[in-house]
């Protein structure tokens, strides 16, 4: 038995001889004399085995690589390619502009300058341009399939390889620029502009929102009573919610419930903060059998001229916790449209193409002959 014992420790002992470092204490030797590392240890860029004394860092979707047999791109790659590791401590040395344990995202720029928050791709909102595709949403039954579902109405419904490794500002209001570090100044018309026609009257324009109900009359009577709310977002990316609204109408005969829908959509708009919409007409009416209210809002104040971001409808219940809070409205989903039905023959520039902005405040600094917030005030004839 001692012979034995002897002749099995001498096999271990000259088995273990027979791995450089002794595997340098992170891994196992095997009876052929090669380590067999432990996880995230290695040797070299190769990462062969060797003597297992150097670290492997995270692995995250490759920035940018070369295409493999099949033509296949962004394989995973260590330190996502965009980063050195320390093989001593095992980390990703991050290349500047990438960020995390194996650099796999972007750094925003500036860090937003304070001004907004650093967002991935996927979750920024949709921009002015293309205008006809900002905030635009259509239904399954609408004849246009161009324009967006209800519920990617504000983000951006973004599937590519790197929706979660690019990220941008998102400024906050009154803030832009790709690093959010210039203050908006106001927007107007020109008031210089000529129109081609002075004779003709002047356009505003309106959007058209519409709710479909499901079931017939009776079950579209149910919703009498409940609250809905409307958002409204400024040029300088000032976003407004409404006061709740009290939906009315059910019926083609309601003609008096719909004047009071339109006094108080009207007065919920010009309510909000700051006075961003100043002046507003609407109208409201039935339509498919009174399935399906629609709402015309027309943008009629000095400081709502031009183009406007189209209103966003909230019809989802809110409650307790919640501002503001609202009862609902049940609809039936992916019918519910918003979209400008008519545009305006007024313009919206910064500073009213008549002045030029002062990032650093915010303030337009006007031509000689003009004044106001937008510059579109003539104070004299030049």
């Amino acid at each position: 038995m001692l012979v034995s014992l002897t002749i099995l420790a001498s096999i271990l002992a000259s088995a273990n001889a027979g791995c450089d470092n002794a595997c340098s204490g992170h891994g196992v030797c095997t009876l052929d004399g090669v380590c067999q590392c432990y996880d995230n240890w290695g040797m070299g860029l190769s990462h062969d085995s060797g003597d297992c004394s150097d670290r492997i860092c995270p692995y995250e979707i490759a920035w940018v690589d070369t295409p493999d047999a099949n033509g296949q791109r962004h394989k995973y790659q260590e330190c996502a390619g965009r980063g050195i590791c320390n093989r001593e401590s095992g980390d990703c040395e991050c290349f500047p502009g990438y960020e995390g344990k194996a650099c796999q995202r972007a750094v925003c720029p500036n860090s937003c300058s304070g001004h907004g928050q650093c967002k991935y791709i996927q979750e920024l909102p949709y921009q002015e341009t293309p205008y006809d595709y900002f905030n635009n949403y259509y239904g399954a039954a609408s004849s246009s399939a161009d324009f967006l579902p209800q519920s990617a109405q504000e983000f951006g419904a973004y599937k590519g390889w790197d929706l979660e490794k690019s990220r941008g500002c998102m400024c906050d209001a009154e803030w832009g620029d790709v690093d959010c570090s210039k203050h908006l100044c106001p927007y107007g018309t020109d008031i210089m502009d000529h129109r081609l026609n002075y004779n003709a009257a002047q356009k505003y324009q309106s959007q058209y929102i519409s709710f479909k109900f499901p079931g017939t009359s009776p079950t579209v009577a149910l919703q009498n009573g409940n609250t809905f709310a409307l958002t409204f977002k400024s040029r300088l990316n000032e976003t407004f919610t409404t006061i709740p609204i009290v939906y009315k109408g059910a019926t083609a005969s309601s003609n008096a419930f719909y004047r009071e829908l339109e006094r108080d959509v009207k007065a919920a708009l010009q309510s909000l903060p700051n006075n961003v919409v100043d002046g507003v007409s609407v109208v409201a009416g039935t339509i498919d059998a009174a399935t399906n209210t629609f709402i015309n809002v027309t943008f009629t104040g000095d400081n709502v001229q031009g183009r406007q971001n189209l209103l966003t409808v909230r019809t989802y219940k809110c409650g307790d916790g919640c501002t503001p809070q609202l009862t609902g409205l049940e609809l039936v989903p992916g019918y519910d449209v918003v979209k400008e039905v008519a545009s305006a023959d007024f313009n919206s520039y910064e500073c009213g193409r008549r002045g030029k902005c002062n990032y650093d405040t915010g303030i337009c600094q006007c031509f000689a002959g003009y004044t106001g917030n937008a510059c579109n005030t003539i104070t004299a004839l030049v």
